[in-house]
C-alpha cells in the first residue's frame, strides 16, 4: 500500500513539455527527454571546464624524498586528485601558479619531475572542441 498517490497500473507519468510533446512522448513517438550527464572537471593549468575523460588526473604521493606528483590515467589511485590536460602549456601554467597545492592541500612544495617526464614522453593529442568526439 502507497502512501502518496501515484499513476495508475505502474505507468510513468511524464510532467515536462507541453501538452502535445507529453502525448507523443507517452505513445512512444519520442525519444526519452533526459540524458545523462557527462561528469566535468577543470584544469588546474588552464582553468577550462572540460569532460573528465579529457584530463589527466594527478594525485601526490609520498616517498622517501617527501611527495611527490604522480600522474594517474587510468583514475584508480587512492587520495585527492587534480585534473590537468595533457599538455606541456598547461603542465606550465600549473606549476607557474603553484596549483598543484592548492588542489591537492598540500603544505608543502611537490616534486613535479615524475609529472614532467610522463608528459613529455606522450604523443601530442589532437586538440579537440568540448563535446566533440563522444
Amino acid at each position: 500500500m502507497r502512501n502518496r498517490p501515484g499513476p495508475p497500473f505502474g505507468r510513468v507519468l511524464i510532467r515536462s513539455g507541453n501538452r502535445a510533446a507529453r502525448s507523443r512522448a507517452a505513445r512512444g513517438r519520442l525519444p526519452p527527454v533526459a540524458r545523462r550527464a557527462w561528469p566535468e572537471r577543470t584544469c588546474v593549468g588552464c582553468r577550462q571546464r572540460v569532460p573528465a575523460s579529457e584530463l589527466l588526473r594527478i594525485v601526490a604521493v609520498e616517498d622517501e624524498a617527501g611527495l611527490a606528483l604522480r600522474p594517474d590515467p587510468i583514475r584508480r589511485l587512492p587520495g585527492r586528485g587534480a585534473n590537468m590536460h595533457p599538455d606541456p602549456a598547461c603542465f606550465a601554467q600549473a606549476v607557474r601558479r603553484r596549483a598543484f597545492g592548492r588542489a591537492l592541500r598540500l603544505a608543502g612544495v611537490p616534486d613535479d619531475g615524475a609529472l614532467a617526464e610522463y608528459l613529455t614522453r606522450q604523443p601530442p593529442r589532437p586538440a579537440t572542441r568540448s563535446g566533440e568526439g563522444r
